[in-house]
C-alpha cells in the first residue's frame, strides 16, 4: 500500500475537534495515526494553495490573503496535537515520527514558498497596498505574508531556492536532534541516594520530591536527584554536600556534551553554517540581521548596547555579592574558592543571615494549588475572567488539567490546559502554546470563528502519593509567567490567526507574561493565597516582609547568568564566519566579557534549547530583557495609580496590548498603553542593579 493510500485511512479525531469544549478526543488518538494524517493533510493544504495561486479571478485581499490564513486548517490540527505530544509526553515512536516528520514539514513549506503564482498574487497586492483601502490589521497581514514567502525564497532563482529548501530541510532535522539530545541526556542521567547522611541539609519538600523520582525510576528504598530543574536547582540550594553538589552540577551543565550519540557539537556546528549560509541567499549580513529584521529591537548593535550596559553593572555587583559568599567559606573554616556548584549553596546561606528566612521557610505556604488559585484570581479582579475547572474532561496526559475560561457574563470565550509536573516523558522548561487561535474567520468547514485553546507546560517536581505539591518562589513566579502567556493568547480578539494572541514580535511577546508576574507578590496576593499546607495559615507578614525586602537578592547572580546567554546567542549569530568549534567559540566570548568564574551561563548552547531546537529564539534571547525593560515601566503604570489592580489601567492594558495581539505593529501598542516608550531604568531598579 502506497503512502498515499494510507494517508486516505487518517483518523478523523486528528482534525475533527467534537469532544467537550470543542477539544480533541485525545483517547481515540494512536501514535500510528499521526503519519498517515500529515500525510494526508500536506497533500490537502498543497491542494488549497493550487486552488488560491490558480484563482482565475484578480488577486484581491479577501480571494488571496484571507484565503491564505485559513488554508491548512487540517495540517494545523494535527501538527498542535503531535507537537504537544512530542514535547510533554512523548515516546521512542513519536521521537521517531518527530525526526521523520520535520523535513517532510521543511519541504512541504519551501514548496508553498517556492510558488511563483502564489508569490505573484501576494506580490500584487503588496505593490497595491496604498490603495486597497486596508485597515491596519489587514495591512499588517498582508506584510506578514509577503515577507514569508520572501524569506522562504519567492524571489530566489530556481537553483537558490532548491539550495534554500535544502537547509531548511536539514535545519528541521538538526532542531529535532538537538532537542531529543537534551531529553536523553536529562532523562538517562540520575544519582540515587541512600544514605541519611547524603540527604544533609535537604528538608522534607525536597526529599519528599526526590522520594517520588527514585520510586518512579523503580528505586523506592532511595532518593533520586534528577536533571529536572524542580529537583536539581534546589539540591544545589540546599544540600551541605559539596561533593555531591559538584556531581550534581557537573552532569547538569554537562548536557548535549556527552560525548556519545547524544552529544550536540556537531549538531550546534553544522546548524550555525547553515544558518548563515541561508542568510546570505537570502541578502543578509547574517542570520541575527535576518531575524532581527522584524523586531523593536531591528539591529544588533541596538540589542548590544542594552545588553551590555546592563552586563557591566551586573559583573560589578556580582564582584561584590562573591567576596561576601567567599567571607562565608571562610567562617566554616574552609578555603576553597567558590566554584559554580558552591554559588547557589552559600547565596541561600547568606540570604538567611540578612534576611532571617530561608526557602525552606517559604516553600511550604507556596502550594501549587493555592498559587494556581492565586492565577485566576488576579486575572479575575484584573479583567473580569473566571477559570472553571473540568475534571470530567480528560486531555492528552491523566495530570493535565482542563478549565473553561468564562467572562464577566459567564460566557466561554477560552479553554485552558495546564500541565504543571515534571516527568521523563517531558522536555524540561515551561512554556505556552495554542492547540487553537482565536480568530474571526469563515473556515472552509463553514465554522465562523474559533476560541483558543492555550495549554502552559511547567516541569514541577510531582509529590509523593498525599502529599501537596510545594514551590519555590521562582516555581511560583513561573507559573504566573506562562499564564501571562496565556492571557495574551485567551484576550486575543482580532479577525486574522497569523496575528492573533501571541503572534507578535518576539522581542514584545514576553512583555504579558513578565508584566503578570509582577502580580504574585502584591501583599494582598500572598496574605490571601501563601497559606501553610499543614496549618492553613497565611505567611505570617513579618516573613512576607522579608520575602519582599530580599526580592533583588541575589540579582547580580541572575543577570550575570541570563546575561552571559543573551550576549553568546546574538554573537553566535553575528559571527564574521560560523565557528569551527562552537563550545570553544562560547568560552572566547565569555572570557572576552569577563565572564566570571564562579557563575554559569544559565543553559550553555550544547543544551540551549531556546536558540537550537529550532530557531525560535535564535539571535533573539535577548528579548526576555528587552520585555523587561517595558514590564517594569508598564506595572509603574499600575503603580502610579495607587492600586495595582486599577480597573482603568486594566482595560487599558486589555485593549491596547492583550487583545489586540499581532495587528498593531509593537510600538504603536506600547505607546498606546503608556504614552511613550521607556528606559531600561525601571528594569534596572527592579533588578536593584540602579538605586
Amino acid at each position: 500500500m502506497t503512502a498515499m493510500a494510507d494517508a486516505k485511512e487518517r483518523n478523523p479525531a486528528l482534525t475533527t475537534w467534537d469532544g467537550a469544549l470543542g477539544l480533541p478526543h485525545f483517547d481515540r488518538i494512536s501514535d500510528e495515526d499521526f503519519a498517515p494524517a500529515f500525510e494526508r493533510a500536506m497533500a490537502d493544504h498543497l491542494a488549497e494553495i493550487d486552488a488560491i495561486a490558480g484563482n482565475s479571478e484578480a488577486p484581491s485581499f479577501v480571494n488571496t490573503v484571507e484565503a491564505l490564513e485559513v488554508a491548512g486548517d487540517a495540517l494545523s490540527r494535527v501538527a498542535a496535537i503531535f507537537f504537544t505530544r512530542a514535547g510533554a509526553d512523548t515516546n521512542p515512536a513519536i521521537q521517531a515520527l518527530e525526526r521523520a516528520i520535520a523535513p517532510k514539514l521543511s519541504a512541504h513549506y519551501s514548496k508553498i514558498g517556492a510558488n511563483k503564482a502564489l508569490f505573484s498574487r501576494i506580490d500584487a497586492l503588496w505593490q497595491e497596498r496604498q490603495s486597497l483601502g486596508l485597515s491596519e490589521e489587514q495591512t499588517i497581514v498582508l506584510e506578514r505574508h509577503w515577507k514569508g514567502l520572501v524569506r522562504s525564497g519567492a524571489q530566489l532563482g530556481g537553483n537558490e531556492q532548491q539550495r534554500l529548501a535544502a537547509i531548511n530541510g536539514r535545519l528541521a532535522e538538526l532542531g529535532t536532534q538537538f532537542g531529543q539530545n537534551v531529553l536523553a541526556d536529562e532523562s538517562e542521567w540520575v544519582m540515587f541516594l541512600t544514605g541519611e547522611d547524603e540527604l544533609a541539609g535537604l528538608p522534607d519538600f525536597l526529599t519528599d520530591a526526590m522520594a517520588g523520582a527514585a520510586a518512579e525510576r523503580g528505586r523506592p528504598e532511595a532518593h533520586a536527584v534528577t536533571l529536572s530543574r524542580s529537583i536539581v536547582e534546589p539540591f544545589l540550594t540546599l544540600s551541605s554536600r559539596r561533593d555531591l553538589r559538584e556531581k550534581a552540577f557537573r552532569a547538569w551543565s554537562a548536557r548535549g556534551l556527552s560525548g556519545g550519540e547524544h552529544d550536540n557539537r556537531d549538531v550546534m556546528k553544522e546548524t550555525l553554517a547553515l544558518r548563515a549560509e541561508k542568510a546570505k541567499l537570502l541578502g543578509y549580513e547574517n542570520f541575527a540581521a535576518l531575524k532581527l529584521d522584524n523586531t523593536m529591537a531591528k539591529t544588533a548593535d541596538a540589542v548590544d548596547t542594552l545588553l551590555m550596559d546592563v552586563w557591566e553593572k551586573a559583573v560589578e555587583a556580582a564582584g561584590e555579592d562573591e567576596k561576601e559568599l567567599q567571607a562565608l567559606v571562610a567562617e566554616e573554616g574552609e578555603n576553597h574558592d567558590i566554584e559554580a556548584w558552591d554559588w547557589r549553596y552559600y547565596a541561600e546561606k547568606l540570604r538567611t543571615r540578612k534576611f532571617a528566612f530561608s526557602e525552606s521557610e517559604v516553600k511550604p505556604y507556596l502550594q501549587l494549588e493555592k498559587i494556581l488559585e492565586a492565577c485566576f484570581a488576579v486575572a479575575g479582579r484584573l479583567f473580569g475572567i473566571n477559570a472553571v475547572h473540568r475534571p470530567d474532561i480528560v486531555a492528552y496526559h491523566p495530570d493535565v488539567r482542563v478549565y473553561e475560561i468564562r467572562d464577566d457574563k459567564d460566557e466561554a470565550f477560552a479553554i485552558f490546559l495546564g500541565d504543571y509536573f515534571n516527568r521523563a516523558t517531558k522536555r524540561s522548561g515551561a512554556w505556552m502554546n495554542a492547540l487553537q487561535s482565536q480568530h474571526k474567520l469563515t473556515l472552509p468547514n463553514g465554522s465562523k470563528g474559533e476560541l483558543p485553546i492555550v495549554i502552559n507546560v511547567c516541569n514541577f517536581a510531582k509529590p509523593a502519593e498525599g502529599k501537596p505539591a510545594l514551590l519555590s518562589l521562582d516555581d511560583a513566579h513561573t507559573l504566573f509567567h506562562e499564564f501571562g502567556h496565556a492571557l495574551h493568547g485567551m484576550l486575543s480578539d482580532v479577525t486574522y490567526p497569523s496575528v492573533s494572541g501571541t503572534g507578535v514580535d518576539r522581542d514584545f511577546v514576553e512583555l504579558p507574561s513578565q508584566l503578570y508576574e509582577h502580580w504574585l507578590t502584591v501583599p494582598d496576593i500572598l496574605r490571601a493565597y501563601a497559606l501553610h499546607h499543614r496549618t492553613g495559615e497565611a505567611m505570617p507578614d513579618a516573613l512576607m516582609e522579608k520575602v519582599l525586602k530580599a526580592a533583588n537578592f541575589n540579582q547580580a547572580f541572575s543577570t550575570v547568568e541570563y546575561t552571559a546567554c543573551a550576549l553568546v546567542d546574538m554573537h553566535l549569530h553575528t559571527a564574521a564566519t560560523p565557528p569551527v568549534d562552537p563550545v570553544a567559540f562560547q568560552d572566547g566570548v565569555l572570557n572576552a566579557i569577563g565572564m566570571p568564574k564562579a557563575i554559569a551561563m544559565r543553559h550553555a548552547i550544547p543544551h540551549f534549547l531556546h536558540i537550537f531546537a529550532g530557531d525560535g529564539y535564535a539571535a533573539g534571547y535577548y528579548s526576555y530583557m528587552w520585555s523587561e525593560v517595558l514590564d517594569a515601566d508598564a506595572f509603574e503604570a499600575f503603580d502610579e495609580t495607587g492600586d495595582v489592580f486599577d480597573p482603568q489601567q486594566a482595560e487599558r492594558l486589555r485593549t491596547t496590548i492583550l487583545s489586540r495581539g499581532g495587528s498593531v505593529r509593537a510600538g504603536e501598542a506600547y505607546r498606546a498603553f503608556r504614552g511613550k516608550m521607556p528606559s531600561p531604568d525601571a528594569m534596572l531598579r527592579g533588578r536593584g542593579l540602579l538605586p
